[in-house]
């Protein structure tokens, strides 16, 4: 699984954080690949949420199903599965004049042919997938 992290401070309080986290409309306007919500069971993501969402990732059309496990003044945690699986979290914790925001992003392979086209090798099912496609290379 490949696993990336940043971390920043805004300028509002956690709730304003996870109101825009929430919100499709503000996630979309944000977001380095364009989607488009086809189910959300309500306004926004909210904890116990489920939505499917699509998009072109890769050049290719793809769709995920997304599942809010805990979205409150600490966080935002979701998963998204589809030819990858997205592990995300979002944790707020209140500082003087903003919030300090933690946001991790966990990416494990997928199954299928545009799965293996999308996942990056590192799981074992990557390996496979990689070492059927190019057995010459080291580690095969």
């Amino acid at each position: 699984m490949a696993h990336f992290t940043t971390r920043t401070t805004a300028n509002a309080a956690p709730e304003q954080v996870l109101a825009v986290l929430t919100d499709p409309d503000e996630i979309r306007s944000c977001a380095p690949v364009p989607f488009e919500v086809e189910d959300l069971d309500g306004l926004r993501l909210e904890t116990g949420s489920l939505a499917r969402v699509s998009g072109s990732l890769a050049g290719r059309r793809v769709g995920f199903d997304v599942e809010v496990h805990t979205a409150d003044a600490s966080g935002l945690e979701l998963t998204a599965e589809g030819p990858i699986s997205i592990d995300v979290l979002y944790e707020l914790e209140p500082v003087d004049g903003g919030s300090e925001v933690t946001a991790s992003i966990g990416l494990r392979d997928g199954a299928g042919f545009t799965g293996r086209l999308l996942g990056d090798g590192r799981t074992p099912q990557g390996r496979r997938a990689r070492c059927r496609r190019r057995p010459h290379r080291p580690g095969c």
